[in-house]
């Protein structure tokens, strides 16, 4: 039998220990009765944040695109304009950054469209572009000149037409490391009183037995690579004839199609005739044709819509097309909706990311 005992000290001992756990107890929840839990606060220093805030607004401007036309070159050695999101340039100025993307193995390569490629010779640095009264002098490298002589003018258009994109370009001059350049380097094609979209692009005179007698009209045929098709920018020579002008020439150049070895073609059928051409003050041109322009539904099909209005649009002063047909208005389209506005060049150019 075991024994119990008492003994005053440690009852004394037990009774303080209970009042000062209950007093710890009361304090801490005092403490946090009167205390807002602690916020999540971090402290940066002033200077870090300013470098973090600067990369994170440089980041975001870097995501940040442009549409751009490059001429870049197609499986059949066309110049061949195509539209690109190239990055928004920070402080380096718009026409050198598109010349920069005309460069092989350049910053453009992972943009190109299946078939096409960059046209400036590897390695050639954009050493700047000076643009003054409407004339670009182009600053390139030396390795500008490492091109095969057959490509010569397809450079020459490339830059040309890239450049003259541009509301304040309209001709183009070649300089190679600050040296300016009577002659294109390697074929010795004349540059010195520059070089603007009236020298052509594509140029076809293969129907022409009298260069002299004729007069150059720009047109847009069409080119397939697989199951797409795109246009293809050429300058045609027509003859001359009486009376004859600008839109009608260029019609009659879209109507007769390009030459048989081209490997390109027109979807206006042959037997079309432009019965009456009229551009008014406002720059509206309206064509009169035959009933020939219409397709088996007796529609015009978008890809002879869009043939004529890209093609006349180069022409100063036209800024819309309307179609009629024996002299009626509100041509069928190919999907069934009458024609009843005139069709500008940015409603062609966004229908077919041109």
């Amino acid at each position: 039998m075991r024994k119990r005992f008492s003994h005053p000290f440690i009852g004394a001992l037990c009774f303080i220990l209970l009042i000062m756990i209950a007093g710890c107890n009361f304090y801490q929840k005092e403490q946090n009765a009167n205390i807002d839990p602690p916020q999540d606060v971090q402290y940066v220093d002033e200077e870090e944040q300013l470098i973090d805030d600067g990369k994170e607004n440089e980041k975001q401007a870097s995501g940040k695109t442009v549409k751009r036309q490059l001429y870049l070159i197609d499986e059949n050695g066309y110049v061949v304009p195509q539209t690109l999101e190239l990055p928004v340039p920070d402080s380096k100025e718009v026409a050198t950054q598109a010349l920069e993307y005309l460069v092989k193995d350049g910053p453009v390569t992972e943009m190109l469209p299946n078939g096409f490629q960059a046209v400036l010779p590897p390695g050639t640095e954009i050493l700047g572009v000076n643009i003054k009264d409407g004339v670009a002098i182009a600053d390139f490298s030396e390795e500008f000149k490492d091109y095969r002589p057959e490509d010569e003018l397809k450079i020459l258009q490339a830059i040309t037409w890239t450049l003259t994109q541009f509301d304040n370009i309209d001709k183009v001059k070649i300089r190679i490391n600050g040296h300016d350049q009577d002659t294109m380097p390697v074929d010795g094609t004349p540059i010195s009183d520059g070089v603007s979209r009236e020298d052509g692009i594509n140029i076809d005179a293969s129907n022409t037995a009298d260069i002299t007698n004729s007069i150059g009209v720009l047109v847009y045929f069409l080119a397939q690579s697989g199951d797409d098709s795109y246009y293809v920018p050429v300058t045609k020579r027509i003859p001359k004839t009486d009376g004859s002008d600008k839109i009608v020439a260029t019609v009659q150049g879209l109507i007769e199609g390009p030459s048989l070895q081209s490997g390109l073609f027109s979807d206006i059928p042959s037997d079309t005739k432009l019965l009456k051409a009229h551009k008014d003050a406002n720059g509206l041109v309206t064509l009169n044709f035959n009933e020939a322009i219409l397709d088996n539904q007796k529609a015009i099909s978008n890809a002879s819509l869009y043939s004529l209005v890209l093609s006349l649009t180069e022409l100063e002063g036209v800024n819309e097309v309307a179609i009629q047909v024996n002299g009626e208005k509100n041509v069928m389209t190919e999907s069934g909706d009458p024609l009843t506005q005139p069709v500008t060049r940015k409603v062609v150019t966004d229908a077919i990311q041109f």
